[in-house]
C-alpha cells in the first residue's frame, strides 16, 4: 500500500462516517411517532392530533399514536414531552392552555418557551359558551341577569384549573361582575358530560368538543368567545355583542422537545405545511370549528412569546387563581 493510499482511505472513512447520519435523519420517521395531547380523549387536542396523525402515516407509513395527558392541567403530559428524547418521536400539541399554566404555576417541571422547540401552528378556534337547558337564559344578556339574581349559586365547569375554558370564563366573570362557582374536572369531556347532566350549569369549551352537543339539544349555545361571529357557528352570536370589548381564542400547535434537529423539524412543518393546503382537511377542521393556519417555527416561537405576555395580563386583571 502506497503512502498516498493511506490518507485517501482515512478521507473516505472519515467522510462515510459523517454521511451516515445525514442519512438517517433524511430517513425520518423510521418507527411510530407518539403525540402527547394535554388534555381529555374526544377533547379538540385530540382529534386535531388524531387528523394529522392520520395524514403523517398516509405520508410516511409510520404508525402515529395520541398520547392523550390530561392531569393537573396539562402539566404531567408536558413534562413527559419535555423530558423525551429530542429524535422527532415523540411530539406535544401545544395549545392556549400550556401558555396559561406556564403563567398561573409559580413552580413548573419544565419551562415552555425554553424546553420545547416550535414546529409549526395548526389551526385557531373560538370558543363556545353553552348552559344546560334548565337555565332560564336564551341570550348572554339574560345569562348576566339571571346569575346576578343568584349570585354564587350556579356552578360553571371546565377542563381542569388554568386551562382555556377557566381563563375564559373568568374574564367574563370580571367583565359583567357575575359570581360563580368553578367546577374543574380532569378534561372537557367529563365537564361536558356533568354539564348535559346539569351537576353544572354552564361551560365553556372549544367548538370541536362542544358542537355536536348543542346540536343535538343537550345544552344551549349562547354566544362565542371571537371578537366577532364565527364563519363556522354564523348563527351563534359573539360575546362581545353583549359584553364589548371580550375575547377569547384558542389555538393549536405543534411543538417537540428542545433540541430537536433542525432537519427533523424543518421536514415536520413542511408537511404540517402541506396537509393543511389539502381541501380534505380543511373540510375536517371545518366541520369541527376550527379553522387551519400554518407558521414557520421562527413565527411559531415569536407568537408564543407574545401569548405567554397577554395571558399573563389577562390572569393579573381578571384575578383568576388556581382552585
Amino acid at each position: 500500500m502506497s503512502r498516498t493510499e493511506i490518507p485517501l482511505r482515512f478521507f473516505l472513512a472519515f467522510s462515510a462516517a459523517l454521511v451516515v447520519p445525514n442519512a438517517g435523519a433524511q430517513q425520518y420517521p423510521t418507527k411510530p411517532i407518539r403525540i402527547i395531547a394535554l388534555s381529555s380523549p374526544a377533547s379538540g387536542p385530540d382529534i386535531v392530533g388524531r387528523l394529522l396523525g392520520q395524514k403523517f402515516t398516509e405520508a410516511w407509513g409510520q404508525q402515529v399514536i395520541v398520547d392523550t395527558r390530561p392531569g393537573a392541567s396539562g402539566i404531567i403530559g408536558a413534562e413527559i414531552a419535555s423530558k423525551a428524547a429530542p429524535d422527532g418521536y415523540t411530539l406535544m400539541i401545544a395549545t392556549s392552555q400550556a401558555v396559561i399554566v406556564s403563567v398561573m404555576y409559580k413552580k413548573l417541571p419544565y419551562q415552555l418557551l425554553k424546553d420545547f422547540s416550535p414546529i409549526s401552528m395548526v389551526a385557531t378556534t373560538p370558543f363556545i359558551l353553552v348552559v344546560h337547558p334548565s337555565v332560564p337564559a336564551a341570550s348572554i344578556s339574560e345569562l348576566v341577569a339571571y346569575a346576578k339574581s343568584k349570585p354564587g349559586e350556579l356552578r360553571y365547569g371546565s377542563g381542569g384549573a388554568g386551562s382555556p375554558p377557566h381563563l375564559s370564563a373568568e374574564i367574563f366573570k370580571s367583565m359583567t361582575g357575575i359570581n360563580m362557582l368553578h367546577v374543574p374536572y380532569k378534561g372537557v369531556t367529563p365537564a361536558m358530560m356533568d354539564t348535559v347532566a346539569g351537576q353544572v350549569q354552564m361551560l365553556i369549551s372549544v367548538i370541536p368538543a362542544v358542537l355536536s352537543t348543542v346540536k343535538a339539544g343537550k345544552v344551549r349555545a349562547l354566544g362565542v368567545t371571537s371578537a366577532k361571529r364565527s364563519p363556522f357557528v354564523p348563527d351563534i352570536p359573539a360575546i362581545a355583542e353583549a359584553v364589548p370589548g371580550y375575547e377569547f381564542i384558542g389555538w393549536y400547535s405543534f411543538v417537540a422537545p428542545a433540541g430537536t434537529p433542525a432537519r427533523i423539524v424543518n421536514k415536520l412543518n413542511a408537511e404540517i405545511a402541506s396537509i393543511l393546503k389539502t381541501p380534505e382537511f380543511r373540510e375536517r377542521l371545518a366541520a369541527l370549528g376550527a379553522e387551519p393556519i400554518s407558521s414557520t417555527p421562527q413565527e411559531l416561537a415569536a407568537y408564543m412569546r407574545v401569548q405567554t405576555e397577554k395571558m399573563r395580563k389577562a390572569v393579573k386583571e381578571s384575578g383568576a387563581q388556581l382552585d
